[in-house]
């Protein structure tokens, strides 16, 4: 169970004074200064390549170009959108993506072979990502070339790229566990033939910060192109290992958003970000108040949803739950706050839970307009934590109900939102729903049609309220079996304004009981 607080009252989400309020302390003085930031540093995002690597994660052609909107729009430098050698529907949609004429540099990634190159010069790309592997194992085992092979296949690569006026990247792959003579050599030979930037991908995740800044320090020993840093999560040390790289002079970092990748995934886009602009303040050009949405366009496309505590984006982030905690942010919300949510597109939430004080639940009966005194006050709280004592979760809705049973209402009384009318079509056309609501007297209809009959629904909805709400999350889950079983929903409903609450129903029909709960959820929201 969940509520937000008001946003807070600053002159833009990207308040210079927020963003740098974390740069007091340690790493706002000695350290900073003793580390040569770059001015400022690339984001390249790989989330439509190495993000689409992820296991079970497969964009269709439009959803690629949806997601390419939004990197463009959240500011990234550049966008990796694929290798166009892949297949025919990969070139397809480097083609459409292309069209868009984004501010981002549209990226195709090629081994350092002509045939390979040619598809990415046929779509229009503005920059060609050659790479070849250099360690032993990929060498021996993987390519079955020789080191002077691999050589000559990158220098000509780079040479055929830049003589069709081409931005070239050049990585070698498993560069981490390449002996250190050989990289110089490549990344040298690499710079040599021209190449704009070289990227040192730490492609198995087996690094360690120290490690990455000796590394790309040697690297530039003997280059003076810009370096870009690539880091997989194996260890769980992607993002560390991004900053190092960066604290050791790239000034481009590869990431995906939400952290999607092979195995355990690449350094988190979010997470890199926020360090960088508010730890180390080096500016990104991206929009940070845009992270959270992004991330969440991500997970719908994905279908890989993030763990609530997932940092920066994740639905926890800024949630607050303990007494302790709950007092302090309420009182000063720098007490448990690093940065203020909003900076990243967020909303402060409290939740109701067994370790909760007064002060939360007090304030979560203001916000839904509640009269009450100290006494009543009281009996609520005390009755909540008699509920909590042995459930694993509360949700909003009993938390209302011992309210209005402590305060003599009743939920009918303060309901804004009533259903009159459901009708739903579905078979083998387009699902259509149509709607009608009761709104404070008023009778309110809405018509639309969606991917499936709830999403329909939900639409219709939106329509018959003026868009003023809309389904922001959505859960299903069956609780009895049978023919006659019962369905469990659970929604997360948003206003206009940003505001969340949380929607219950449990029903045999699971359109209805999904209207039911969106209602419910609505109504929560008419009280804030």
């Amino acid at each position: 169970m969940f509520f937000c607080d008001d946003p807070l009252t600053i002159d833009s989400p990207l308040n210079c004074i927020e963003r740098r309020a974390c740069l007091s302390g340690f790493v706002g003085s000695s350290f900073k200064r003793s580390v040569n930031f770059p001015e400022k540093v690339d984001i390249f995002d790989t989330t439509l390549r190495d993000g689409e690597g992820t296991p079970g994660v497969n964009f269709a052609l439009e959803e690629k170009v949806e997601i390419a909107k939004a990197l463009d729009n959240l500011g990234v430098a550049v966008i990796e959108a694929g290798s166009p050698i892949t297949s025919e529907a990969e070139r397809r949609a480097f083609k459409e993506i292309i069209k868009l004429k984004f501010t981002a540099k549209i990226c195709g990634l090629a081994r350092v072979l002509q045939k390979d190159i040619e598809p990415c010069l046929e779509c229009g790309v503005d920059r060609v990502h050659v790479f070849v592997a250099t360690s032993d194992t990929h060498l021996k085992y993987k390519l079955r070339m020789t080191e002077k092979e691999a050589l000559d296949k990158t220098v000509k690569s780079i040479e055929f790229v830049k003589a069709h006026g081409l931005e070239c990247e050049f990585s070698c792959e498993d560069a981490t566990r390449t002996p250190l003579e050989r990289l110089k050599t490549f990344y040298k030979a690499a710079e040599d033939a021209k190449a704009d930037i070289v990227n040192i991908p730490d492609t198995l995740g087996v690094m360690e910060p120290d490690a990455i800044v000796n590394l790309v320090t040697e690297i530039r020993k003997v280059i003076k192109i810009p370096i870009s840093i690539h880091c997989h999560n194996d260890f769980g040390l992607a993002v560390m290992n991004s900053l190092a790289g960066v604290k050791a002079g790239a000034s481009q970092v590869h990431a995906t958003v939400n952290g999607l990748g092979e195995r355990a995934g690449n350094a988190s886009l979010e997470q890199v970000v926020a360090a960088l602009e508010l730890l180390y303040g080096v500016p990104t050009g991206i929009k940070m108040e845009l992270l959270t949405k992004t991330s969440r366009i991500i997970q719908k496309y994905s279908l890989v949803n993030l763990p609530p505590n997932y940092p920066i984006v994740g639905e926890n982030a800024f949630t607050q739950q303990t007494g302790i905690h709950v007092h302090g942010v309420l009182a000063k919300k720098e007490t448990y706050e690093p940065f203020s949510p909003e900076l990243v597109g967020q909303k402060r939430r409290i939740t109701i839970g067994k370790s909760t004080g007064h002060h939360a639940i007090e304030y979560f009966l203001k916000r839904h307009n509640y009269q009450f005194n100290e006494a009543q006050l009281r009996e609520i709280v005390d009755r909540v934590r008699e509920i909590t004592a042995f459930k694993k979760k509360i949700l909003d809705k009993e938390v209302l109900l011992i309210a209005e049973d402590v305060l003599g209402e009743t939920s009918e009384k303060r309901e804004s939102v009533k259903l009159e009318a459901l009708s739903v079509t579905t078979g083998t056309i387009t699902p259509r729903a149509k709607i009608k609501l009761n709104v404070r007297g008023q009778t309110k209809e809405g018509e639309s049609t969606g991917v499936g009959p709830v999403d329909a629904s939900a639409k219709a909805i939106e329509i018959a309220l003026g868009e003023r709400f809309h389904l922001a999350k959505y859960k299903l889950e069956a609780i009895s079996g049978g023919a006659d079983s019962l369905c469990s929903v659970e929604v997360v409903m948003e206003d206009e304004l940003g505001n969340t609450s949380i929607g219950s129903a449990i029903g045999p029909d699971i359109v209805k009981t999904s209207v039911d709960a969106m209602i419910e959820g609505i109504n929560r929201l008419y009280r804030i």
